[in-house]
């Protein structure tokens, strides 16, 4: 299952965004009103709940300097990835998208594909606030 959140637009550098997203604690600012829980684990990993969906802890995987951050699942459970891909417009401005995917069976993949698709625009969308 691939979904994408759209395009934002951020009056930050690629360089800028990148620093602040390879930074595990800098996600809780992104994450929508309906956080119920969010704490770091360690350097590069951190769970986060939201209500009335399970915990899911996410580790840094792989980063691509001033262009890319990829994170992944922790557990083997529900393999998924979820990529920033960041793009420099100017000195000044950058735009962000960021993808998710993962491996699910049919119901399943039926079941999270809304949340999850509102969960990434919700992220996107606050990347301002970094």
């Amino acid at each position: 299952m691939n979904l994408e959140s759209p395009k934002v637009t951020v009056e930050k550098s690629a360089q800028y965004l990148f620093d602040s997203l390879s930074d595990v604690r800098n996600f809780e600012k992104l994450m929508p009103d309906t956080i119920a829980k969010f704490e770091v684990t360690g350097e590069d990993s951190f769970i986060f709940g939201l209500k009335g969906m399970p915990e899911i802890k996410l580790r840094m995987k792989e980063k691509n300097p001033s262009s890319q951050v990829i994170l992944g699942a922790a557990s083997e459970k529900l393999p998924f990835t979820l990529t920033g891909n960041i793009t420099s417009l100017s000195d000044a401005s950058s735009e962000v998208q960021l993808s998710f995917d993962g491996d699910f069976n049919p119901m399943m993949a039926m079941m999270i594909k809304g949340p999850i698709s509102k969960f990434i625009e919700t992220l996107a969308a606050n990347m301002h606030k970094l």
